[in-house]
């Protein structure tokens, strides 16, 4: 997941668009490469790309107002950009079409964090597992969960979640980051820095600015996230 994939991604999606302006599933895909490249902290004009995210999805769904991923999606953007409790319900919608749609159990399990209800969200992760065990996409749900254990300040927790996220994906750069401040919060300085020397490879522009206060507005989930913004300093992750 980097600029140059999401970029060439992106054009794909616009060419099959241009071929075929009807075509629901590139529209939505088209979306879904904006929401990872805003939620991920890949581009820097993250409201930009939610905008075009959310645009696109609407549209979508005045097409097809049944199309399940387009929900999911939707609730995903709503999510990343500060109105979780909005991006459930999307999500709930998403269930409601498709009962076995493992990603918007995991997404709501995120946004049980970003509510300040992250001791919820494990359950909802274990939701996404028990509808699609061999998921390619069950590094994000592990994250979910990490972050979930950080913010709580269940830190050796937090590590086995986002070791078993990396076993997964070893190319996830929000992994390592997180790693890093787990670890360093628990004493590991070394194994820290390592973490965060191996999440700056993967994505050399990040830095804490691009995160500090983009997630939640949450007083709960703000207070927590500050221990994980020291982690992150105190393993050499970047301040801007």
């Amino acid at each position: 997941m980097t600029p140059e994939h999401m970029s060439q991604a992106r054009e794909f999606f616009e060419h099959a668009l241009t071929l075929d302006p009807g075509n629901i599933e590139a529209l939505v895909a088209m979306a879904a490469v904006d929401l990872a490249s805003a939620a991920f902290f890949i581009d820097n004009d993250r409201d930009a790309r939610f905008a075009a995210a959310e645009a696109a999805l609407i549209k979508a769904l005045s097409m097809s107002p049944q199309h399940a991923r387009a929900h999911m999606f939707l609730g995903a953007v709503q999510i990343s950009a500060k109105r979780a409790a909005q991006g459930i319900r999307e999500c709930e919608r998403a269930l409601a079409l498709d009962r076995n749609s493992a990603d918007a159990h995991g997404l709501i399990g995120c946004a049980k964090v970003l509510i300040g209800r992250g001791e919820e969200a494990e359950a909802r992760i274990q939701d996404a597992f028990r509808f699609s065990p061999r998921d390619t996409g069950a590094f994000r749900w592990m994250h979910y969960a990490g972050l979930a254990k950080l913010v709580l300040g269940v830190d050796a927790e937090a590590v086995a979640w986002l070791r078993r996220s990396l076993e997964a994906n070893r190319n996830y750069p929000l992994a390592h980051f997180h790693l890093a401040a787990a670890l360093a919060l628990l004493g590991s300085l070394e194994e820290a820095r390592d973490a965060a020397r191996a999440g700056l490879a993967l994505h050399p522009t990040f830095t804490i600015r691009r995160m500090r206060g983009r997630m939640s507005g949450d007083p709960t989930f703000r207070a927590g996230s500050k221990r994980v913004l020291e982690g992150m300093r105190m393993a050499g992750v970047p301040e801007e």
